[in-house]
């Protein structure tokens, strides 16, 4: 959840939802410079959010669904539990 916590990369990950894109074109997208753009690039690629594709002189990024699908069943599954418990009244005592 940290990696997607930083606005540029929820904007990264919104973009590669639709299509599979390049730095230059993500650069375009976001307005952000290369080295800023790739540095955040690295921190998805290592947390599994998107993988590399090379092509040519350029490497285009696509996003991994299962990873973003495994989080939400995860977040759903938490927000399952504290309805399905009340947590409002579930107090421990101090």
């Amino acid at each position: 959840m940290k990696v997607l916590a930083d606005p540029l990369r929820m904007r990264i990950v919104s973009l590669l939802a639709h299509e599979t894109l390049c730095t230059t074109h993500l650069m375009e997208e976001t307005g952000a410079r290369q080295t800023n753009l790739s540095n955040h690039l690295r921190l998805l690629r290592e947390a599994g959010v998107v993988e590399t594709e090379p092509c040519g002189r350029y490497t285009y990024y696509r996003l991994c669904p299962e990873v973003l699908e495994s989080l939400s069943e995860g977040l759903a599954g938490l927000a399952a539990t504290a309805r399905s418990t009340n947590v409002a009244q579930n107090r421990r005592p101090c």
